[in-house]
Formats: structure tokens, sequence, C-alpha cells
């Protein structure tokens, strides 16, 4: 009897479990991608737009100059008592605004420690900076 063994390998490639890999890839980058929240700063710049802005003079004025000194509504602050009567204010009104006016050549940790505070306290900031 001449039993032949079948020796031969076949060159094929099974596609199914590499798309249920590539499948659960997209179903796990779907849903990690929702949890995902963006930290953006609550920060308009000026610019031309249809909605009434409030007047400005019931809004109110945080300054930084050049040393990196604060100032609101033109009385010398520091940055803790920025912080708490702004913090004041927003418990008070839910939508508190204000102008955030750093001096051209003011420090960037400055500015920034001041729209930390308007994040925190979710007030919405108007940046009127200065050009250079």
């Amino acid at each position: 009897m001449g039993l032949k063994k079948r020796t031969k390998v076949t060159a094929t490639f099974s596609m199914s479990s590499l798309t249920d890999i590539i499948f659960l890839l997209l179903i796990f980058f779907m849903l990690t991608s929702g949890l995902v929240a963006p930290n953006a700063l609550n920060l308009k710049l000026p610019g031309t737009s249809r909605q009434t802005m409030p007047a400005t003079d019931r809004l109110d004025d945080v300054t930084v100059d050049v040393s990196g000194r604060y100032f609101l509504n033109g009385r010398r602050a520091s940055l803790q008592d920025l912080e708490s009567e702004l913090g004041r204010k927003a418990k008070q009104n839910k939508k508190l605004q204000m102008v955030l006016s750093p001096d051209g050549q003011a420090p960037t940790y400055a500015v920034v420690a001041v729209m930390d505070i308007a994040l925190r306290y979710n007030i919405e900031a108007i940046l009127a900076a200065e050009q250079k």
C-alpha cells in the first residue's frame, strides 16, 4: 500500500483574528477618548461678535504690571487677596466676568496665575493684553 503523506505547507493567513484585534482597539479608544476632559481656560479674547457685552465699568479689572504685581480695580493686591476677593464675588454671582489686562512686559507666570484663579472659580476672563 503506497500511502503518501501530505507535507505541502500552505501560505495562507487568516485575517479574522487581526480584524478582531483592530475592532477591540477601536472600541477601547472610542470609550477612553470620551473620558478625557480638556483642561482649558475659559478665556475670551477681544474681537467682534454679535453678543452684547456688559458695560466695562461693572466688570472687575485685574491688572498685572511689569514687576508681576497685581491690581484689582486699581488697588494693589497680593495673589492670595486677589483669589479670596474673586472667590467671594464668584460665590455671590454665578456668571462673574472680569477683564484681565496685563502689561506688555508682564511675567507670564503672573498672568497664568490669574487665569488659573479664573478657571478654578469659573469666572469668564476677557484678556485685554497690550501689544509690544
